[in-house]
């Protein structure tokens, strides 16, 4: 076989199995072809689907950045079961992923690259879209995926493939080390022949390991909550990954420990179960982060405490707050000067922790607190999503047409902009994988292409991507992909004619939203912010490509328009596109969670003056967060 045909046909007999579940580990490959693997890895396609059209599907993307996203969302509904790999030429192709091996590691989410490389024998030294750098003549643009992946091999010669190969899933299938895994494949090596054993063809199983806690770890922090006065859980996309959410229901429910949850934790309960507080940090709701900041013991599970989630440091004020950190990763489990890290699954210690608990529960006086904090939360959405027949509604409203017309199992699915702050907030989750927001890496132009992925990894629900114009503008070409699959899947265009969620930060900052908006260029004031607003039609861009595109015209019935328009999407099996626009600067609801993003020191700007003053005040409130080094014990 060529290289190309025996990596290909391997793929396809790879599977990955979490307990009772077994999947297929690769379940398809995507690919944009050139001279750089198009006799490679093209010809190895074309040919499996002459001999066997099942055994490795086909798809085509439009840009390589795009076709890693989708591969990304659907392993991540795929609980990181089952990921595509993605084929890209020399040269541009290859790096083009570059963005999307970040999006994958940065989320811990597994997906396998295969960029060809300029010529192993450099036999035509330099060939087309080659890099040349006179200091190191090994070194291709390829290399610049090693700081991104989580493992990366390059087969120089044939033989090499087997051990490459068998690496690569080896971290694909690893809880902990998955991220972006890369097999750099020079352009002359992919089309060499190579004697390949039976064996590395055959059916080959990989198990997801779900380690249990360390013995007698779990008592100890069963002690420590047991002492705890106003403990709280954080909840991160770990619990998700583990398939822990049922576990961490019935444990909130017996404990009556509060849940906030970080980006990729929303979904670890439904929004309406009396634990759940809502997002926390600085997309949070004032219940999450009230509780948070009197908690005297934080439990994380399956979190790695961005920025985020805590708020810049600013969201656990206790003087005396201590960190128990429940991660199968132990580089998350030790953050924060942890005083118990357990390194271990999310559900196995979930059940096991329930257990040594017993019939422990917080005090009713604390459970009375956290239960009116989400009281009059919900009644801030409730309000926030009150239709006030805005020729141009707010953001917030247009979530909560959005909510109220989608079902419980539905996906909303977003990355960037102000809408992933709003969401986090605001969205009412129902499901554990009904939100779908990549925050990690908040990769502008993910959103799409995501949409597409999570749509192709389960047909029974809708997904519908939420998008502002900025991030539409960024990458909206999958949308073709999913055209000529027949892909259904709905997008949300909000328009704001400019980046919503940096000109509101630039105003914190006291740049007074300049090269935010979009307008015709004032050339004489160096600036875009007094000029006319750009024609831009994006529902006529989307109708190009195939969609149906339903636009919803500036009025006061617009909120009303949007509803009758996701019906109408819904019972489409077609993809859809609802274009609306919005007024950017009616905000939704505040959470009290604050984000550090520095202030120039000195301006002449008053505005950046008044900035700077209240920056210095929050950033006061940021502490260390070493925890402390031990809990007390019983001699």
């Amino acid at each position: 076989m060529t290289v190309s045909q025996a990596l290909i046909e391997f793929l396809a007999h790879q599977y990955t199995v979490d307990g009772d579940v077994r999947e297929r580990t690769i379940v398809g490959t995507f690919g944009i072809f050139g001279h750089g693997n198009v006799a490679g890895i093209g010809q190895a396609l074309k040919q499996l689907s002459v001999e066997d059209p099942t055994l490795m599907p086909y798809h085509q993307a439009r840009n390589e950045q795009g076709m890693v996203h989708e591969s990304i969302a659907y392993s991540r509904m795929t609980r990181r079961r089952s990921t595509f790999a993605c084929a890209a030429s020399v040269g541009p192709g290859a790096t083009n992923m570059l963005t999307g091996a970040a999006v994958a590691t940065t989320n811990r989410l597994p997906v396998l690259l295969l960029p060809s490389d300029t010529f192993a024998t450099r036999v035509s030294d330099p060939v087309l879209q080659q890099l040349e750098l006179p200091h190191d003549a090994s070194m291709s643009v390829n290399d610049a995926f090693k700081p991104l992946s989580r493992f990366f091999d390059r087969v120089n010669r044939p033989e090499q493939l087997f051990s490459a190969a068998l690496g690569a899933l080896r971290v694909l299938t690893d809880p902990v080390e998955t991220g972006a895994v890369t097999i750099s494949l020079p352009e002359d090596v992919q089309a060499e022949l190579v004697e390949v054993p039976m064996e590395f063809l055959a059916d080959r199983e990989w198990h997801i390991r779900r380690p249990r806690p360390d013995r007698g770890i779990i008592a100890e922090v069963a002690r420590a909550i047991s002492r705890a006065q106003r403990p709280m859980i954080v909840a991160g996309g770990g619990v998700i990954y583990s398939d822990a959410s049922a576990a961490l229901r019935e444990f909130a429910g017996a404990t009556g420990i509060p849940v906030g949850m970080s980006q990729a934790g929303v979904g670890s309960l439904s929004w309406d179960h009396p634990q759940n507080l809502g997002s926390v940090g600085a997309t949070g709701t004032t219940a999450a982060n009230r509780a948070a900041a009197q908690a005297d013991l934080i439990i994380g599970i399956g979190t790695r405490y961005s920025d985020f989630t805590a708020a810049s440091r600013t969201a656990f004020q206790h003087p005396d707050v201590r960190f128990i950190n429940i991660n199968i990763a132990s580089f998350d489990a030790f953050k924060h000067g942890s005083a118990l890290p357990v390194v271990a699954d999310a559900r196995e210690s979930l059940l096991e922790l329930a257990q040594a608990l017993g019939g422990f529960h917080v005090s009713a006086d604390f459970e009375s607190d956290y239960t009116r904090e989400k009281a009059s939360w919900d009644a801030a959405v409730d309000e926030s999503f009150v239709d006030r027949r805005l020729s141009l509604p707010s953001q917030a409203e247009i979530i909560g047409a959005v909510q109220q017309a989608s079902d419980p199992r539905d996906v909303v699915v977003c990355a960037a902009g102000s809408l992933p702050g709003d969401l986090h907030k605001l969205w009412r989750v129902r499901d554990d994988l009904g939100y779908h927001v990549e925050y990690a890496f908040s990769c502008m132009g993910y959103e799409i292409a995501g949409g597409i992925g999570v749509a192709r990894a389960d047909t029974t629900r809708d997904s519908i991507v939420m998008v502002g114009d900025g991030s539409y503008l960024m990458m909206h070409s999958e949308i073709v992909s999913a055209v000529a699959e027949g892909i259904k899947f709905i997008i949300v265009l909000i328009q704001n004619h400019g980046y919503a969620s940096i000109g509101h930060l630039s105003e914190d900052v006291g740049s007074q939203r300049y090269g935010t908006l979009y307008r015709y260029q004032d050339k004489a004031g160096n600036n875009f912010e007094q000029g006319e607003i750009l024609p831009i039609d994006l529902a006529a861009n989307a109708a190009s490509y195939g969609l149906d595109v339903i636009s919803i015209e500036p009025s006061p019935n617009a909120i009303a328009d949007l509803s009758a328009a996701m019906r109408t999407a819904k019972a489409s099996t077609r993809a859809t596109m609802i274009h609306i626009n919005n007024d950017p600067r009616l905000y939704a609801p505040d959470g009290e969670g604050w984000w550090d993003v520095p202030v120039a020191a000195v301006s002449t700007l008053p505005s950046t003056q008044r900035a700077r003053t209240a920056y210095l005040a929050q950033q006061s409130r940021q502490r260390p967060l070493l925890g402390h080094g031990a809990l007390e014990r019983n001699n």
